[in-house]
C-alpha cells in the first residue's frame, strides 16, 4: 500500500513507485511546492496541490471526544468492532505499515499500547514484540474484555487507565504505541505530554489517528463526531512536547487510491524520539474535562445520539470509495 512520510512538515516524498495523491486533496498547511521524485523511475511528477481545510478550534471538543460520551461509545461498538470497523478503516496491512516507524525491531522492548481498544493492533505489535513485554490500556473494560479473549495476547499486562493520566512511573517504556485513540481525547496535547514522560530517553513514541477532511460534507460530520486533527497539527502537538526527529507518515485503505478529501478514521502515523529523561518541558494547566463532575443527562443523551448519526456517515464513506475504485478504471483518479 502507498504511504509518504513528512519529516517535521519540512519534507515529502513519495515511498512506493505509484503516485497515490495526485489528485487528492490534503489537509497540509504549509508543505513546500516542489517536485516530487518517483523512487523507482526518475522522472520528475507534478507537485500535489494543497488544500488548506477550515480552521477549527481543536479545544472544542465534538460530540463523542468526552470521555463518558466514548465509554458508551464504545460499550455498543466493541460488539462488531474488529467486524464491522477495522475491515472498512483500520486493515491489518495499514495497521503494519503504521508501526514501521515505531521501530519495533527487538523482542525484549517495553511497549505500552495505550488506547488499546480491543487488542487489534497489539497484534500487530506482538509481531515483532513477545506479549509478557506490552501493556494494553483502555478506559473502557468492554473494549479490553475482547483484548483478552484474543490468544495472543493472553501474556499481555491489560489494565483501565486514562491516555491524558497514565498511571505509570516516568521513564519506563521504549515505545509508546497509541492507534485510534487520540480522536477521544478532550486534550491531545496533554495525551502526548503523557506519551513523552512515560518513555525512556531515546524511546519512540507513535500514535496513528485521523486527518482532516476538505470536502465539505465530510468535514460537516467529521466535526460534529469527534477530533480529525489535522497533519500538521499532530507534528505541532509532538514538537511543543518535547520530541524530535518528529515523523508523519501518511496511510490509508489501498482501494482509496490515496484520496484523502473525506478524511480518513486512520490516516498518518506520527512518530518522535524523546531526547531526555523525565517529564516534558511542556507546562499544561488543569485537565479540560473532570469526568467526576456530574452530568444533564439530557444533554448526555442529545450529544450521543447526535455523535452517533455523524459516525454513521463514516461507516457509509469506505463503502462509497470501495465501490468508486470498482467502476472508475485503474490509473485514474476517484
Amino acid at each position: 500500500m502507498a504511504s509518504s512520510v513528512l519529516n517535521g512538515a519540512d519534507n515529502f516524498k513519495i515511498l512506493s513507485g505509484n503516485t497515490p495523491f495526485l489528485g487528492s486533496e490534503l489537509n497540509v498547511k504549509c508543505f513546500p511546492q516542489k517536485g516530487i521524485m518517483n523512487l523507482r523511475k526518475t522522472r520528475i511528477l507534478k507537485p500535489i496541490k494543497c488544500s488548506l481545510s477550515a480552521s477549527r478550534p481543536v479545544s472544542q471538543p465534538r460530540f463523542i471526544q468526552h470521555k463518558k460520551e466514548a465509554f458508551w461509545f464504545y460499550r455498543f461498538l466493541s460488539i462488531v468492532y474488529d467486524h464491522v470497523i477495522n475491515p472498512g478503516h483500520w486493515t491489518e496491512d495499514m495497521r503494519d505499515e503504521a508501526l514501521q516507524p515505531a521501530e519495533l525491531h527487538t523482542r525484549n522492548l517495553q511497549v505500552v499500547d495505550v488506547g488499546g481498544g480491543t487488542g487489534f493492533t497489539t497484534l500487530g505489535i506482538v509481531k515483532h514484540v513477545d506479549a509478557k513485554n506490552v501493556t494494553i490500556i483502555d478506559q473502557s473494560p468492554h473494549q479490553l474484555a475482547k483484548a483478552r479473549e484474543k490468544e495472543p495476547l493472553k501474556e499481555c499486562k491489560i489494565l483501565e487507565g486514562d491516555a491524558e493520566d497514565l498511571p505509570f512511573p516516568t521513564d519506563t517504556f521504549d515505545r509508546y504505541i497509541s492507534a485510534g485513540s487520540i480522536e477521544y481525547w478532550p486534550d491531545p496535547q496533554r495525551g502526548i505530554k503523557e506519551a513523552y514522560r512515560v518513555l525512556t530517553i531515546g524511546g519512540v513514541a507513535c500514535v496513528i489517528g485521523p486527518v482532516y477532511p476538505t470536502f465539505w460534507l465530510s468535514r460537516f460530520f467529521a466535526d460534529v463526531w469527534m477530533l480529525f486533527p489535522k497533519e500538521e497539527e499532530y507534528i505541532e502537538w509532538f514538537k511543543k512536547a518535547g520530541f524530535t526527529q518528529v515523523k508523519l507518515k501518511r496511510i490509508g485503505p489501498k482501494w482509496y487510491r490515496g484520496v484523502r478529501r473525506h478524511g480518513l478514521i486512520m490516516g498518518c502515523s506520527v512518530t518522535g524520539v524523546k531526547p531526555y529523561g523525565g517529564e516534558s518541558p511542556l507546562q499544561l494547566g488543569p485537565k479540560s474535562e473532570d469526568v467526576s463532575k456530574p452530568v444533564n443527562p439530557f444533554v448526555f443523551l442529545m450529544r450521543f445520539l447526535l455523535g452517533i448519526m455523524a459516525a454513521s456517515y463514516y461507516v457509509l464513506v469506505p463503502i462509497y470509495m470501495w465501490l468508486k475504485d470498482q467502476i472508475v478504471p485503474k490509473g485514474q483518479p476517484i
